[in-house]
């Protein structure tokens, strides 16, 4: 308990630090936006100035109490510097508006993030939702491994001595807390939670910034957040026909109203499925969402548009090891912005971008040449069409967008100009995502399409409220309202309730114990041999390395992993001949448990006239080889 109380002020020290920056850079704008940048800056800042000063020192304590110095610079300097341009700052009235929708969707995704995050149960084992059931698991890993092992930059402790073809730093930030002493447990929760309520702030400055109009901004959010297809009345329609139960959205295992891949509902809830189980993407659009801020008001505002382009530069450049798909998006729309630039005010800006470029080219390339490159390459091909198997191209979109696709080509008519030109920038990432495959699994895709959709939002929400504002005075407008939004919102909805009442358990109580041992007794760069099951307790609960991890995670990370999984095979079934390979993968203990046992002829056997019984629960017996 006192390590976490202690990685809060740690924390806070961030935080404060990138406030005072935030003040500084920033004076004159109102009080939640300079909060939400402090919050950015000092979470870039605890991303980033750890991991550098580990590829020094290695990724261990020191690192992380280095990282103070430059933090503590910055966080002086901008407070002696920014103390005499300071003006209070104050909300605005949209801001107060908006909280009665912030704070309702921080409070959903804060339950989801506690439940989903190895709560524990009461017969000891550990419990996760229905969306961190897959995923947790590889953060896990990466996160304890990262702070055991402390080699930098990370290699895969389910691949061993490969280095992490992945942008890390989303789970570095928990190794951080993890080194420093707090538990894992709230190690993963305190810069997730954080991030997420920098996330959703984001969303609503960029659209109430953009649209003006604090009701449209409200709607961008909500739609963004929970809009939702028609995915509702294909279940409704399934269960009048007998084939599928309103019940089993709240039971079945991914069975929500947008998320079935056998009858094409393929747009999920981004609350759900995006931000609470994938790390990247929440800490990615913690970035990208103040990025998109400053490069639309460099862009097409009036004000001091190279200080814009200076800040983004620098929160851009360190993207790619935070989260590709948001580098890239931005990328794309930058490349738009920069055209529409030079073809609308020619040259005016020009020492702007080329500002924003060089410190993007600076900052980004070695990140692009050393990690990104090494892997991307062999994944890009030709795709069309996203990730439709079922149906026909407009269907697809309309059925998994609902209203919000069938409102998109009046909106986009009935817009200015101006937000013509700032949502054209959008298109440019929807085609790409449409035609080029960047990762094995094209549905990876949709981190890309949800920037569209979020300028999708924006621009829908603003063109809806300039019709209801020529409505007014009509009778039945709100019942007109109602009839159109409600379909909107009912598919995300039972998404997050689904959600809400989901509980599985990840470790088992007996794995648990076993991983408390590991813990305890084995060096931290021990290597055991596990079966391959991606809930694996050693390489998640212990950091140690294991011969070879699932191929849920490492096929879609560009790995081939079937000379290790054979030879997996034959060090637990024919342990006798196998001598070589337990020298080869330097296996110090063997893990036989319930998953072992299913997946191999195991040779318990040999294992105990051979070799140590180290220890042994009601499913779990370890091995200890000794050489």
């Amino acid at each position: 308990m006192l390590m976490n109380i202690l990685s809060v002020l740690f924390f806070s020290v961030f935080l404060l630090c990138g406030y005072y920056l935030s003040k500084l850079l920033f004076s004159g704008q109102k009080l939640l936006v300079l909060i939400w940048f402090g919050g950015v800056f000092g979470l870039v800042m605890l991303m980033w100035l750890p991991a550098l000063f580990a590829f020094v020192v290695g990724f261990t304590p020191a690192a992380q109490l280095l990282a103070l110095g430059p933090v503590l610079l910055i966080g002086g300097l901008s407070f002696i510097k920014g103390t005499k341009a300071f003006e209070k700052p104050e909300f605005d009235r949209n801001d107060k508006k908006a909280a009665y929708v912030l704070i309702p969707l921080f409070l959903v995704g804060f339950y989801l993030f506690l439940t989903h995050t190895i709560e524990p149960a009461g017969d000891g084992s550990l419990h996760v939702g229905q969306s961190t059931f897959g995923d947790l698991s590889l953060h896990l890993g990466l996160v304890t491994s990262l702070s055991g092992q402390g080699t930098f930059p990370p290699v895969y402790s389910i691949f061993p001595d490969t280095l992490v073809g992945y942008p890390f730093l989303c789970d570095s930030v928990s190794a951080t807390f993890l080194a420093l002493g707090a538990s894992l447990r709230f190690s993963m929760l305190l810069p997730s939670v954080a991030a997420y309520a920098l996330v959703l702030i984001g969303v609503w400055n960029f659209f109430n910034d953009w649209l003006k109009k604090g009701n449209a901004a409200i709607l961008a959010l909500l739609f963004f957040f929970i809009g939702g297809g028609f995915g509702f009345a294909y279940f409704f329609d399934l269960a009048k026909s007998g084939h599928l139960s309103l019940e089993r959205i709240f039971t079945g295992f991914y069975q929500t109203p947008t998320n079935i891949p056998s009858i094409g509902l393929r747009w999920v809830n981004p609350i759900a499925d995006m931000l609470v189980p994938q790390r990247a993407t929440l800490f990615g659009w913690t970035v990208l969402f103040p990025c998109l801020f400053l490069l639309r008001r460099a862009a097409f505002d009036d004000g001091d548009s190279r200080r814009y382009f200076a800040v983004l530069g620098v929160l851009a450049g360190s993207l790619p090891l935070i989260h590709t798909h948001s580098f890239l998006s931005l990328g794309i729309v930058s490349a738009v912005y920069l055209f529409d630039s030079l073809w609308h005010i020619g040259r005016q800006r020009f020492k702007g971008w080329v500002i924003y470029a060089v410190i993007v080219a600076v900052l980004a390339s070695p990140q692009l040449f050393a990690f990104t490159f090494r892997q991307a390459q062999s994944f890009l091909k030709f795709h069309f069409n996203w990730a439709n198997d079922t149906d026909s191209y407009l269907w697809f979109y309309i059925k998994n967008l609902g209203l919000i696709f069938l409102f998109l080509p009046a909106a986009f008519i009935m817009a200015d100009n101006k937000d013509k030109r700032i949502y054209i920038g959008a298109l440019f990432v929807f085609a790409a995502a449409e035609l080029i495959q960047f990762q094995p699994n094209p549905y990876d895709n949709n981190k890309l399409l949800f920037v569209w959709f979020a300028f999708t939002c924006g621009l829908i929400a603003k063109e809806l409220c300039v019709i209801e504002e020529k409505l007014k005075g009509l009778r039945g407008l709100a019942v007109l309202c109602a009839t159109v939004l409600i379909p909107v919102f009912i598919s995300g909805l039972l998404t997050l309730g689904r959600e809400i009442v989901s509980d599985y358990e990840l470790f088992g109580a007996n794995q648990v114990e076993a991983a408390a041992y590991i813990n305890e007794n084995a060096e931290k760069d021990a290597t055991v041999l596990t079966a391959f099951n991606h809930n694996n307790a050693v390489a998640s609960l212990t950091g140690r390395n294991i011969v070879c991890g699932t191929d849920t995670f490492l096929y879609f990370h560009g790995l081939d992993t079937a000379k290790r999984r054979a030879d997996v095979n034959d060090m637990f079934a024919r342990p006798d001949s196998s001598q070589e390979l337990f020298e080869k993968y330097d296996v110090d203990y063997i893990y036989v448990g319930s998953y072992e046992r299913q997946e191999f002829d195991v040779n318990e056997s040999y294992f105990s006239r051979h070799f140590i019984k180290a220890y042994e629960n009601e499913e779990v017996t370890i091995y200890s080889i000794k050489r």
